[in-house]
């Protein structure tokens, strides 16, 4: 690839973004946020389905096959994948989205 000045500045973007997040509290408090999105995406996942009862199949069937897929990717045994960051923010994003169905079904269970 030509070294042209979008190069450049892209990788001292990421340069200084891989240092920033070096730290661990803010690499714990990336995860945190994340998993509060999942939580957040969760609930308006199942908000907007449930609103209209003939997408909820379609919705849950999506949510299956993503989960499935994230877990593959993580989960597959390849080293570097597995410490990689923007992977662990995905894995924290599918937890948050799992555990705020989770949280919804025992609502409507009770």
């Amino acid at each position: 690839m030509q070294n042209t000045r979008i190069n450049r500045f892209i990788d001292v973007l990421t340069q200084q973004f891989g240092r920033w997040v070096s730290n661990p509290w803010r690499r714990i408090s990336l995860f945190m946020i994340t998993l509060l999105f999942g939580n957040f995406l969760g609930t308006a996942i199942s908000t907007i389905a449930g609103q209209s009862a003939n997408w909820d199949i379609v919705a849950a069937a999506w949510l299956i096959f993503l989960t499935e897929l994230v877990n593959r990717f993580v989960y597959s045994g390849n080293q570097p994948a597995v410490l990689s960051l923007w992977v662990d923010l995905l894995n924290a994003l599918k937890i948050g989205v799992i555990y705020n169905l989770f949280v919804e079904a025992f609502k409507l269970g009770s």
